[in-house]
């Protein structure tokens, strides 16, 4: 199993640092997928020196300026998360393979922050957290998301899947690139690629095929790039399916014709929300095993992450 770390808000880790002295353990993050990661915690508002419990704090817009204060205006320590944010997203997410942040907190929001006015009478859902913006703006490949956004089985299973897929390159990436390692990489990676975006895979395909610089460095740049941009939306039941599909033109001269109605009926019920993705997918990871496939069996798309974490029971 590999072993790597993701970052985690200290609170959606179970550690009373909020500013009643409360947390907000995710229960996914704590007690599924721990089985499998390690976690850095966390805490931009504690480390800047606040205490717990604490007076709350909101994000102010003062003219041009968003401060990060207390509703009456005092105790600013928007500029303190800002560097904060800055030095762990240049000393210490290296060695990151995600993120997840507290959503709708000043400091660790992703997005849709509530920016209040000066007057504290209104707001709008605008704004990005001060720690995380700083992470993810010297990290744009990090693969980040929100405790709340993770109740969504979709998104729960995207951001896994990309997590893993960026600790794979940076497994690669550990010793001196070659055209050919990225190339193998890219094969692994062909049908994940396909169920998210086939466009992108037929681009980063080419761009690996009709490489002749010797720039390797931006060549790898350009493709994990083009990579994880591509993994990051869901991928939809219709292209899920049409990727089934392809997968099963691998058996068609091994399977009966009762085996190959039985995979086409699966990806058919797939297609129509009538089973979850598992489902085909055991049919064909069966068939695989009953007859082999050298070039199929380094698929990443067949076990994107651990199965114990059941993540294609719900999609």
């Amino acid at each position: 199993m590999l072993e790597f770390k993701i970052g985690i808000s200290a609170c959606l880790a179970g550690e009373k640092v909020r500013f009643d002295s409360g947390h907000k353990k995710s229960n996914f993050c704590m007690d599924e997928l721990a089985k499998h990661v390690d976690y850095k915690r966390f805490c931009p508002e504690v480390a800047v020196g606040l205490p717990i419990p604490r007076p709350t704090i909101r994000q102010v817009k003062v003219g041009d300026t968003i401060k990060v204060c207390r509703p009456d205006g005092t105790g600013d320590v928007g500029p303190k998360l800002t560097e904060y944010g800055k030095k762990i997203a240049t000393e210490q997410t290296r060695e990151l393979s995600g993120f997840v942040f507290c959503a709708k907190s000043p400091s660790c929001g992703m997005e849709r922050i509530k920016i209040y006015n000066e007057a504290g009478t209104g707001n709008t859902s605008e704004g990005v957290g001060f720690f995380a913006e700083q992470i993810m703006a010297h990290n744009p490949l990090l693969p980040c998301e929100e405790n709340g956004r993770l109740n969504d089985m979709h998104l729960r299973e995207n951001f896994v899947m990309r997590v893993f897929a960026y600790k794979h390159w940076q497994d690669l990436i550990l010793e001196p690139l070659t055209v050919h390692r990225l190339t193998q990489f890219h094969a692994r990676y062909k049908y994940l690629l396909m169920a998210h975006n086939y466009q992108a895979y037929r681009k980063l395909g080419n761009l690996l095929g009709t490489y002749e610089s010797d720039d390797i460095t931006s060549l790898a740049d350009e493709y994990i790039s083009g990579l994880m941009s591509a993994l990051k939306k869901p991928a939809s039941r219709k292209n899920h399916s049409n990727t089934l599909m392809h997968l099963q033109g691998y058996f068609k001269k091994d399977l009966s014709k009762v085996e190959k109605q039985e995979l086409r009926d699966a990806i058919d019920e797939y297609r129509e929300g009538l089973l979850p993705l598992y489902v085909p997918l055991t049919l064909l990871k069966h068939h695989l095993k009953v007859h082999p496939n050298e070039y199929l069996a380094k698929q990443v798309y067949f076990d994107p992450y651990p199965n114990e974490l059941k993540l294609r029971y719900g999609i």
